[in-house]
């Protein structure tokens, strides 16, 4: 801290303190009555950058973008009641997909919590509320514990499963003069030992089984990449020379253009088909979630090795034979070491196989979507390798974004794992402030887009060179879809927006409306070359309907019928 007298040494600068020692570097949030005296404290304190959000629901999104990008902490400060509240939603994201986050809020007076007094900004039950967004919540109760719990919830965040930690801070405690205590927390920095020579703890009847496995599998998730494990996954895919599906999560855990890799496919008919054959499944880091398996009707093989973190996440959804418990870095380095020269049995013709279901997949999708298959070319070519593409909930995303549009390196893949609309934008500043030299493309759609629609200011008092291509059809498209086929009329997802040109340059963007694969090609190697905050919105109706519909959609449709 700037001062060492005792005399002004505050909960606040308790609280910087620990962030500072934790590598913080920047902070997102809104302002409050309820939390100036902390916002004061990183000032003073003068090391760590603070971006003002719009909303404390952008806010959260921000720091959940900035901790993906990077495998850092993100960090945001929201304020009481309303404000927290307000953060809820998005820390149910952060939540879903397993971000290390740390939200500090405020809250009311010691005196005043739970009196039900309608103390300004106060909520009815806030503890209760911040532990049913997050991964775990806490209440600061005397202000002299500041430094251990922001260290002890530092650590929880990043301990398995990974995950947003609130803390809420009443106001009369952040001013309070404290002792300057020294807190060392071990319990988050102990490394684990890698096991020796002698340390097998993986046994040979499974190193066995995977060597003799005829047509393996490897479903590679978020793990991978959480446990910086992609070199040696690559290592243990060239020795093993399975199959490789990706989840969501784990695209870029393996470059998606290494020939065995079929990628973002796993429900897919034909990749189902390579399934039913498969004899062994290894699942690294992931959770099978419903959205990716068919809701879990994908037929996956009797032998299945799991390997994850979280020890709740063996069996929670498919059955394992075999479960590994560990930091999918580790465990894949015992298991190459452990494997060594040996060589593998997967048949060649299985390759072969694989290799043409890669491109199966891939020319089937391609046909669906086209001419959009012509955005996602364009995309992926004028894009860098690093680049980070983040994705909102948007039908264009689903369609082919996902999967379409190859992703080469890890953190690059950003998207909304929970499913809530309107947080791409937010998402999309948090990854582009993690790395302002690095391309950060968002893929949103105008119904989702005007949910977090302020934060283009945000972006733009930034000075981001962040390029949004919005995707304009006028409304809620997904929900017009399932509406008609389901009752054959629609409601309430044909919207009135703004020029949305005009709008975003009204905030300091670069702008421009396209209406054909062409067009866009043309305008976004201008954005990516400006290096500006820059959007580039694209009229769905002039470009057309895809070739086919939304298939996807299709198994939620009777979901809605009447007496389903």
């Amino acid at each position: 801290m700037n001062s060492t007298d005792q005399k002004t040494f505050t909960t606040a600068d308790a609280i910087v303190e620990q962030l500072v020692k934790a590598g913080v570097e920047v902070v997102y949030g809104i302002v409050s009555i309820h939390n100036m005296p902390i916002y004061d404290a990183i000032v003073r304190e003068g090391s760590i950058r603070l971006v003002p959000a719009r909303g404390e629901s952008g806010a959260v999104n921000m720091a959940d973008g900035y901790a993906r990008a990077t495998g850092k902490l993100g960090v945001v400060l929201t304020s009481t009641g309303a404000g927290a509240g307000n953060a809820a939603g998005a820390l149910t994201e952060s939540w879903n997909q397993g971000t290390p986050l740390l939200h500090i809020t405020g809250e009311v007076a010691s005196n005043y919590i739970g009196k039900k007094k309608r103390y300004i900004h106060e909520a009815k039950d806030q503890l209760s509320m911040m532990t049913g967004a997050g991964k775990k919540a806490h209440l600061l109760k005397q202000a002299e514990q500041t430094g251990a719990l922001i260290s002890q919830s530092i650590n929880e965040a990043f301990k398995p499963p990974l995950g947003p930690i609130t803390v809420s801070v009443p106001t009369d405690l952040q001013t309070m003069i404290i002792p300057e205590t020294t807190v060392i927390d071990f319990s988050g920095h102990v490394k684990k030992a890698e096991p020796t020579d002698d340390e097998n703890i993986i046994p040979e009847a499974l190193i066995k089984k995977i060597l003799e496995a005829k047509r393996p599998i490897v479903w590679v998730g978020g793990g991978v990449i959480k446990a910086d494990a992609t070199q040696v996954l690559k290592q243990f895919t060239d020795k093993l020379q399975p199959a490789v599906v990706t989840s969501e999560s784990g695209k870029g855990a393996i470059p998606e253009n290494y020939p065995l890799c079929i990628g973002n496919f796993a429900a897919d008919p034909a990749v189902e088909g390579l399934f039913e054959k498969s004899d062994l499944l290894i699942s690294i880091g992931t959770h099978f979630r419903g959205d990716e398996t068919n809701d879990w009707t994908t037929p996956i093989p009797a032998e299945h090795i799991g390997i994850n973190a979280d020890p709740e996440a063996l069996n929670l959804n498919y059955e394992t034979t075999y479960g590994l418990v560990g930091d999918a870095k580790q465990v894949l380095k015992q298991l190459n070491r452990l494997i060594g020269d040996q060589a593998s049995s997967t048949e060649p013709t299985f390759i072969e196989k694989v290799k043409s279901v890669r491109n199966q997949v891939r020319t089937e999708l391609r046909e669906a979507v086209a001419p959009y298959d012509e955005f996602a070319d364009s995309m992926r070519r004028l894009m860098p390798d690093n680049a980070i593409l983040v994705r909102d909930v948007t039908i264009p995303a689903y369609l082919w974004g996902n999967r379409l549009i190859d992703i080469y390196e890890p953190r690059t893949s950003i998207f909304a794992s929970g499913g809530g609309i309107g947080q791409g934008l937010p998402t999309a500043i948090g990854a582009q402030i993690a790395d302002e030299n690095r391309l950060v493309v968002l893929m949103a759609g105008d119904g989702g887009f005007m949910v977090n629609a302020g934060e283009l200011a945000t972006a733009a008092q930034e000075k981001l060179p962040l390029v949004i291509v919005l995707f304009d059809d006028g409304g809620y498209g997904i929900l017009r879809y399932l509406q008609s086929a389901a009752y054959g009329r629609t409601h309430a997802v044909d919207l009135e927006y703004p020029d949305y040109v005009k709008m975003s340059e009204s905030m300091g963007f670069e702008a421009k409306k396209v209406t054909s694969a062409d067009t866009f090609t043309a305008a976004l190697e201008t954005a990516i070359a400006k290096r500006k905050p820059s959007m580039i919105v694209v009229d769905m109706e002039a470009v057309g309907p895809t070739n086919e519909p939304y298939e996807e959609a299709e198994s939620y449709i009777n979901t809605f019928r009447p007496g389903s």
